[in-house]
């Protein structure tokens, strides 16, 4: 259904801007997506939004105009409104001209398919949602199969997160869980768990990766408890030249993610 809001106090904005709050997403089971480009990463992805919200204020995008029709189509609700009502939604200035309302759809561990991809992300206990959007999109650009997220991990779908994802967050598989879920489960089946530490003198391009390969980050101030590292196949990391004694828990994840793809390229 097509429908127009034009003020602030309607029932529907106050419910879609709750969705910024954790409870609230966790309550219906929804989140935000923002950016034209974003949503149509998951419409490709086969994913479309229960709600759109587009802006009238500017002329559709001919990738909008499909959306739209493909929301409708799928008996979604297409609500034009004015970008200050967009603002209120995205708590941003100057906001995205689309936004979808997204129904979550993490995956359960017992039904991931581990041979489905060569390289899969692992984090535990991520704080930083920046992070966490970033994981997601390095896990896409080299194929992942998707992001493994332990313990009290900062939640998935909050605003930071998907914009941070660059819509990876509906191409990537995505599991919660805790370690002595995990464990269990890796250990029935084939999958390399390879981690980052300091607490090694392993250098990550001498190690040597088979698939799948379970590629495991810890928390950006703990690092990975001990426990932890005693379980993984292999520990690496990587040489610190400068005055910093570590890298940004993402940035890590990416520099492995493609040491890992190189050499299963190369055979």
């Amino acid at each position: 259904m097509r429908r127009e809001i034009t003020g602030f106090s309607n029932p529907l904005i106050k419910r879609v801007r709750s969705l910024r709050e954790k409870k609230h997403r966790k309550r219906e089971g929804l989140f935000l997506a923002e950016g034209l480009r974003i949503l149509t990463e998951a419409r490709e992805a086969g994913f479309l939004p229960e709600m759109l919200f587009r802006c009238t204020d500017r002329d559709a995008h001919s990738l909008e105009i499909a959306l739209e029709g493909e929301v409708l189509a799928a008996g979604g609700d297409v609500i034009e409104t004015s970008a200050d009502i967009l603002s209120k939604l995205s708590g941003k200035d100057n906001p995205q001209t689309v936004i979808g309302v997204y129904r979550e759809m993490a995956t359960p561990l017992e039904s991931l398919d581990r041979n489905s991809a060569q390289i899969w992300l692992v984090a535990q206990a991520m704080r930083d949602p920046g992070n966490l959007g970033t994981m997601l999109r390095t896990g896409d650009a080299v194929g992942a199969g998707g992001l493994i997220l332990l313990d009290d991990c900062t939640d998935p779908f909050s605003v930071e997160a998907v914009r941070a994802s660059m819509g990876a967050i509906f191409t990537q598989k995505l599991v919660q869980c805790r370690w002595d879920e995990f464990l269990p489960w890796l250990r029935e089946g084939a999958g390399q768990l390879v981690g980052t530490s300091l607490q090694t003198d392993n250098d990550y391009q001498e190690g040597r990766y088979t698939a799948p390969c379970f590629i495991l980050t810890g928390n950006e101030a703990q690092g990975l408890p001990e426990a932890y590292e005693a379980e993984c196949d292999l520990l690496v990391k990587m040489p610190m030249l400068g005055k910093a004694d570590s890298l940004n828990a993402a940035v890590a994840t990416a520099v492995m993610a493609y040491e890992v793809l190189n050499q299963f390229r190369r055979g």
